[in-house]
């Protein structure tokens, strides 16, 4: 007999053993409590009235992670429009630029809807790692599951997409996102305070269009525009609704935490780098800088096997926790997560939670009111079947 044929048979046995042995007995249970490191989020926080307080401590720290402190002084926006196009006769898409730095401007494009019938809803695109940046946006180049801009001006919002500020129009000589140039202008900045901030201005070019209602902006992103949209949301009040896709690993439980204090290329966050080499975090993490958005509505998307598996599993965990702040808020309804199988994407599914996400929170009821069939739509007709 050959080694196949008797590990088969064996096979075969094993199974006919199990398939005839009892089952262990389940009883039942109540739902044991679901414990983790990220608990720290509330420890000691039993109210609302103990939330605050703890919420003002969280904001210092996450400022104090970007060094917020040291970006410069804001200047006149200067906004000023190099092209316009009319897409499908359904929106007018500009190439604007505006100022951030008294020596800098940065260029986005900016989508208007044709017709509009009063102020509308506005969002702030942010485009990922793509050294063409708002071109992605736009739907004028690489994936057009990431046109953002072209697919919500279709939906009747207003929406700013702007370059990285090392991507783009601004792809400094060293090449696409590549931070050094930055750092020596601006040594005892970061990155992600320097592109926070650029967003918040980008808030203020769309404050400033008589189209857009203030009181309804919103921003979305895919991995460094996901993130960026949670450092956005968590850093600006202005910020309605956000929705994150793909949005980066945190800071604990990430065996490659350093990538965010590289040495080289793009440098998020170059002061973390001495902690981060001897095995120290920082005082604040990602759960504490998204809870940072309640009350405010935010949608995080995130694929399982986007990545290493066993940090975005702790992803769920660390999303939970963040709901129980909603909860303290009493806004459960602003928070929602989507966890997938489809890697690092913006897939239909995920586009279209994306986009109702905004819809539902950026737009008047009646845009998403479902509504029974009325008389005269359930009158009778003649039969015309043969």
């Amino acid at each position: 007999m050959t080694r196949a044929k008797l590990l088969g048979i064996v096979t075969v046995l094993w199974i006919a053993a199990l398939s005839r042995a009892e089952p262990p007995e389940r009883l039942r249970s109540d739902p044991p409590v679901i414990s983790s490191s990220w608990d720290d989020l509330l420890d000691g926080i039993a109210s609302l009235d103990d939330w605050r307080p703890r919420r003002e401590v969280l904001k210092r720290r996450y400022l104090d992670l970007i060094r917020d402190d040291s970006k410069p002084v804001k200047p006149p926006l200067d906004l000023k429009d190099h092209e316009a196009v009319v897409v499908d006769g359904i929106y007018v898409r500009r190439l604007i630029s505006y100022q951030v730095e008294a020596d800098e401007r940065a260029h986005a494009y900016l989508g208007i809807p044709l017709g509009l019938k009063g102020k509308a809803p506005a969002v702030v695109a942010l485009h990922g790692t793509f050294p063409e940046g708002k071109q992605r946006a736009a739907g004028l180049a690489d994936n057009p599951d990431k046109a953002y801009l072209d697919h919500l001006c279709r939906q009747g919002y207003v929406v700013i997409a702007p370059d990285h500020f090392v991507a783009g129009h601004r792809i400094p000589p060293e090449g696409p996102y590549d931070t050094s140039r930055f750092y020596q202008k601006h040594p005892e900045w970061t990155a992600v305070g320097k592109f926070t901030y650029e967003h918040s201005i980008a808030i203020d070019v769309l404050e400033s269009l008589a189209e857009v209602d203030a009181e309804r902006i919103g921003t979305l992103g895919h991995s460094l525009g996901g993130h960026g949209t949670i450092f956005l949301a968590a850093y600006d009040d202005r910020v309605k609704a956000s929705v994150s896709n793909c949005g980066g690993s945190f800071l604990r439980h990430n065996r490659s935490v350093e990538a965010w204090a590289r040495d080289h290329w793009y440098v998020y966050l170059k002061h973390l780098r001495p902690g981060l080499l001897e095995g120290k975090l920082p005082p604040i993490d990602f759960h504490e800088i998204i809870a940072l958005i309640a009350p405010r509505a935010f949608l995080d998307l995130s694929g399982l096997n986007d990545g290493a598996p066993l940090t975005q599993r702790q992803r769920v965990l660390m999303l939970m926790k963040v709901m129980d702040v909603y909860e303290l808020e009493k806004t459960p309804e602003n928070f929602a997560f989507y966890v997938h199988g489809r890697g690092h994407s913006v897939a239909h599914e995920s586009r279209a939670l994306m986009y109702a996400w905004l819809d539902t929170h950026l737009k008047p009821p009646e845009a998403t009111a479902t509504r029974l069939l009325t008389p005269e739509q359930q009158k009778s007709v003649p039969d015309s079947r043969p």
